[in-house]
């Protein structure tokens, strides 16, 4: 049984024309896509340089400690070396998730890094406790200088009749 088309709008013979966007250039049947720009021009090729640098010394530890890993595990023959492996690994990933967790809470009651490390608590409920104590100690910042302008004793009276005369008179 044929399928049935379902009448459209358009006809395939027109062509709508479209303008692009502000600062690209036409573009044909979509065939020439290769001219496109890319989107991160702004970012200096020198952070984008020390960026790839820092994923590339993060991406050479993980494979050292993937192949620290290797070698424990194709030299443990019994169950009893393959759990002292695993115990120390499951050690690493507790310390490293109790990290996170410290930072979380840290940064939710906007605590400074220095004292995340002294949040005492084995549990989340816990830990934020005792960062919300911890945060009445913490003196919040005082902003630079929150004054602008004229203060408000500048010891001179305003009149608003001699103001409006003085502003008609500069109009003119």
């Amino acid at each position: 049984m044929p399928e049935q088309e379902t009448p459209s709008t358009e006809t395939p013979n027109e062509e709508t024309p479209q303008t692009p966007p502000e600062g690209e250039t036409p573009k044909g049947d979509g065939a020439d896509s290769t001219e496109e720009k890319p989107a991160e021009e702004t970012v200096p090729p020198e952070v984008l340089r020390k960026k790839l640098t820092d994923a590339n010394a993060e991406a050479a530890n993980y494979r050292t400690k993937l192949r620290e890993t290797e070698a424990k595990f194709s030299n443990a023959k019994t169950l009893e070396e393959f759990e002292a492996a695993t115990g120390e690994l499951r050690g690493q990933i507790e310390a490293l998730e109790r990290q996170i967790l410290l930072n979380n809470v840290a940064a939710k009651y906007e605590l400074p890094p220095s004292l995340a490390k002294r949040l005492e608590g084995t549990t989340e409920a816990e830990l934020e406790a005792d960062a919300k104590e911890l945060q009445k100690l913490v003196v919040p910042a005082a902003p630079e200088s929150l004054s602008g302008g004229l203060t408000p004793d500048d010891g001179e009276e305003f009149d608003p009749v001699k103001a409006a005369r003085a502003a008609r008179k500069r109009r003119f």
